[in-house]
């Protein structure tokens, strides 16, 4: 069973960093696209970060220069190092993988960032 599993959230100051993990696992098959997306309440999901197998990058306006995505294809693994943290960016944070065969989300993680 192709099984999601993210890490890192939690509580952090205005300016903080996180760096959020998400390991994909049970698939015989490599991710092509892994990315991160965000969901604050009141709110549309909205895409975060996304990575290719190749390492091509894509980031929203609002986080650029200030996240950084990552992936290790090894270990089925995607990253998000999250600096210079505001109080909007508090969202569930959830990881999606594409393997080209189908997709799948994570159950999320939630980030707050306040004083």
């Amino acid at each position: 069973q192709v099984q999601i599993v993210e890490s890192g959230g939690g509580l952090v100051q205005p300016g903080g960093s996180l760096r959020l993990s998400c390991v994909a696992s049970g698939s015989i098959f490599s991710p092509y696209v892994m990315g991160w997306y965000r969901q604050a309440p009141g709110k549309q999901r909205e895409l975060v970060a996304t990575i290719t197998s190749t390492a091509n990058t894509n980031y929203a306006d609002s986080v650029k220069g200030r996240f950084t995505i990552s992936r290790d294809n090894a270990k089925s693994t995607v990253y998000l190092q999250m600096n210079s943290l505001k109080p909007e960016d508090t969202a569930v944070y959830y990881c999606h993988v594409d393997y080209g065969r189908g997709a799948y989300w994570g159950q999320g993680t939630q980030v707050t960032v306040s004083s």
